[in-house]
């Protein structure tokens, strides 16, 4: 049973993980203990910003430090402390030595001391690559087929993918289903994936709500004799789920993972206050991750899918914007929050059945109970309060070659906020947490990336920029 935030015990168990027996030698009169300490000091940072340092037993069994702390507990022995570089918001900070060794002694306290020092100025900008005079109506996804560098691909919530080519958007629509769907709510168009091998077959999976019945649906599209524009006809229906009790909660993005695989996030059914059962029910696919074989149609199941069905995970509430960052093989799941916590949660992308605890849970705080019991469920690795923001915009783990000192970091925004921050996870845990300062662009409906990895950022009104170096 749990009755404080599990989100402060993360710390705790690490530390004590990494320490040894603490327990007294009865034997003795004095009692000395078999546990020493080390006091960990950063210089050089300002207290606003979070080192990369990581404390590594001879065993292997490692901590990670982001303020200057001292570390108790720890079993007497041979320590290597790793610095790695890291970033501000306006520098590139590095560790005047990056590894030290330090030995811990019984009853003793040593001190480490890692010290940090500018290498370089970096702070980014958004440059408009369509601006709203270019008359885009509520682009809410950016994309581009594997290794088309020419192009870039964005969905219009009201039912429309548009091409922008050469810097120019194009007056048809590569995709239009604006008649089949609804902008009501949280509903439309709301995201799209090409296939892996989209230069050979040609085929793009269209992610919407239905108009008449606000069911989710994925559809399948080939591309015509014309490269920029997809074949109406050749539409057919991949999967529909029925969600008709309310407009919001969908989910909201399609994507292929490594293994060719397609997935598909589900919100909750909507509502509010978790009116439905649906996240921890394996048999319903709302709330899920699910995964699906769709190299022929209609889909199949994969056999290695967790519970037979669909269902990939479980106990997400609204997970609107997700993405895998394949360098890491990892899966990053933006859920956003009801009441008071929005969250990221990150695994290994090949990790199944997942269980991310909603309505048991809203971030790390107990939701439906407090106690409330979480064995089983995987926590997320970062969250953020409603003093904040309101509702959680998913990014992408920057993968270009532009900015090459953001390699790994995460992006992610809030609608309310409309703010561009960034982490970088280390150890399983979040560190790095650089708020970029760029000047609010209102309500942020999604971030795209495009062939070679760069990030881009979708307004309610319109503009779409791209984040680039200032």
């Amino acid at each position: 049973m749990l009755t404080i935030r599990p989100g402060v015990l993360v710390l705790t168990l690490s530390a004590f993980a990494l320490a040894g027996s603490s327990c007294q030698n009865e034997n003795s009169m004095s009692g000395p203990t078999t546990s020493g300490a080390m006091n960990v000091q950063i210089t050089g940072l300002a207290s606003t910003s979070d080192a990369n340092i990581t404390v590594t037993r001879a065993d292997g069994v490692s901590q990670l430090v982001m303020t200057s702390e001292t570390l108790s507990g720890l079993t007497p022995g041979l320590y290597t402390v790793t610095a790695q570089p890291v970033l501000t918001g306006q520098a590139v900070m590095v560790p005047t030595t990056g590894t030290q060794n330090a030995t811990v002694v019984a009853a003793q306290t040593i001190t480490v001391t890692v010290s940090y020092t500018m290498q370089s100025a970096l702070s980014i900008r958004l440059v408009p690559v369509v601006p709203a005079s270019a008359g885009l109506s509520q682009p809410i996804f950016l994309a581009s087929p594997p290794g088309d560098m020419a192009r870039l691909f964005i969905a219009e919530r009201p039912g429309r993918i548009r091409i922008v080519q050469n810097g120019q958007l194009l007056a048809t629509p590569f995709v239009d289903v604006s008649g089949r769907t609804s902008i009501d709510g949280e509903r439309g168009l709301l995201s799209f994936a090409f296939h892996p091998q989209f230069a050979q077959t040609g085929l793009v999976f269209v992610h919407h709500t239905d108009a008449a019945t606000g069911d989710i649906v994925v559809e399948r599209f080939a591309v015509s004799t014309n490269p920029n524009v997809a074949d109406p006809n050749s539409a057919i229906e991949v999967i529909r789920i029925a969600h008709r009790t309310a407009s919001n909660h969908n989910g909201g993005t399609v994507a292929f993972g490594a293994d060719g695989t397609f997935f598909l996030s589900t919100g909750d059914g909507g509502g509010g206050n978790e009116r439905l059962a649906n996240p921890q029910d394996v048999t319903i696919l709302l709330g899920k991750m699910l995964r699906l074989d769709v190299s022929t149609l209609p889909y199949s199941i994969p056999a290695d899918n967790p519970f037979g069905n669909e269902v990939w995970a479980r106990g997400l509430r609204n997970p609107f914007r997700w993405a895998f960052d394949r360098a890491a093989n990892r899966l990053y799941i933006a859920d956003v929050g009801e009441n008071t916590f929005e969250e990221v949660d990150a695994v290994a992308a090949g990790a199944a059945g997942v269980n991310y605890g909603w309505p048991i849970m809203e971030g790390t705080a107990c939701f439906l109970t407090n106690p409330c019991t979480t064995p089983g469920l995987t926590l997320p690795v970062f969250e953020y309060d409603h003093t904040v923001g309101c509702a959680i915009i998913g990014g992408f783990a920057y993968r270009g070659n532009a900015i090459p000192d953001l390699q790994g970091r995460y992006f992610f925004s809030d609608y309310c906020a409309g703010f561009v921050r960034s982490f970088l996870l280390a150890n399983g845990q979040a560190t790095e947490r650089v708020d970029w300062n760029v000047p609010s662009i209102g309500a942020v409906l999604s971030f795209g990336q495009d062939a070679n990895g760069e990030l881009y950022v979708l307004a309610a009104d319109g503009n779409v920029y791209q984040i680039v170096k200032q």
